[in-house]
């Protein structure tokens, strides 16, 4: 809702703060002002300074939210292997050129025993990791950083917040919010919203609780419905399961180091575009695991009945880099 009158706009303006406050005293985020689950531009405006991590850590900070992986927090990660049964949470490399794949994996054989890999990896098809360098709005990265002075397009990349910061890996506790599973159905329809609700009914049934440090993995059914549909544009250019705006402030209050989804995180379309996606990467500064393909995991979790796992994955060290494919794993 871009235009408001002015009356509605003052109300909306007054209740968003209501709510802010109520955040506090009664420990719940805010809720999304006006009608139903609704958020305004300007109330998302807001919430880029009122939510924001910028300086939480440190004006030279990098690696944002991951600093709530403490050892504290690997431990207690650790501690949830009980059987060492791993699970790849990574889609196959896709080589077919698609309508959602329009940018596929390039494999040529180089000899007997020598290849070559290639892959614009950003995008709906590709499981990756965004880092911190990926987005930008307002011409600020993630803390501040901007495109003038912070990057180098030919050959060097970002000196700041690039992928090479996690070089060291990813081991955390990873929870695994299966909302189709919570609907009863095998996959999400493009465009359905998923808001709070939907969220803690899940941590409910499912006896989680989401909590600092945790890497939140959020499941639509995006690979059960490719395959009985085919493939079909999802995104922003298309429609998708996935985050309402209206969750943006739970996700502050719940302190996730890490997000991932089985496409791109928020629903769409969305206004403003990508707005999930956006405002976590470049306000919250969590990184982003898109594209995952989390059939196997939730398969493994349902026959357990454990929804919380050991969490680990390793970008590669790509000086600069937006970002990086790569195989995460859950370890039960």
């Amino acid at each position: 809702m871009k235009i408001l009158r002015t009356g509605f706009l003052v109300a909306v303006t007054l209740a968003a703060l209501a709510t802010i406050a109520d955040l506090t005293a009664a420990g719940r985020p805010p809720q999304a002002a006006g009608s139903g689950h609704a958020v305004t531009v300007a109330q998302y405006e807001r919430w880029k300074t009122e939510l924001s991590n910028w300086g939480r850590w440190g004006k030279d900070d990098q690696i944002g939210a991951l600093n709530l992986i403490t050892p504290a927090k690997r431990r207690q990660a650790f501690a949830l292997v009980k059987e060492g049964f791993p699970v790849s949470l990574a889609a196959d490399v896709d080589t077919e050129k698609a309508v959602d794949n329009p940018n596929p994996y390039e494999h040529a054989m180089l000899g007997l025993g020598t290849d070559r890999i290639g892959v614009a990896f950003h995008g709906i098809a590709h499981t990756h990791l965004d880092s911190l360098a990926h987005i930008n709005y307002d011409g600020k990265f993630y803390n501040g950083y901007t495109p003038q002075q912070d990057v180098v397009m030919k050959d060097v990349g970002h000196a700041k917040n690039s992928i090479h910061n996690l070089k060291n890996g990813i081991f955390t506790r990873g929870i695994l919010l299966d909302i189709p599973r919570l609907k009863g159905v095998p996959y999400l329809e493009p465009g359905t919203p998923i808001y709070v609700e939907d969220l803690e009914a899940w941590e409910k049934k499912a006896g989680v609780k989401v909590s600092a440090g945790d890497a939140l993995f959020v499941r639509t059914g995006v690979w059960p419905r490719r395959k009985a549909v085919g493939p079909y544009l999802r995104g922003r250019a298309g429609k998708a399961a996935g985050l309402d705006t209206s969750v943006i402030p739970w996700l502050k209050q719940r302190d996730i180091a890490l997000l991932g989804s089985d496409h791109p995180q928020g629903v769409a379309p969305s206004d403003p575009p990508g707005s999930v996606h956006d405002f976590v990467l470049v306000s919250l500064g969590v990184h982003l695991f898109d594209n995952c393909d989390l059939e196997a995991l939730a398969d493994a979790a349902a026959a357990r009945n454990r929804w919380q796992f050991l969490l680990t994955a390793a970008p590669l060290p790509i000086k600069g880099g937006t970002g990086s494919p790569l195989n995460p794993v859950a370890v039960f």
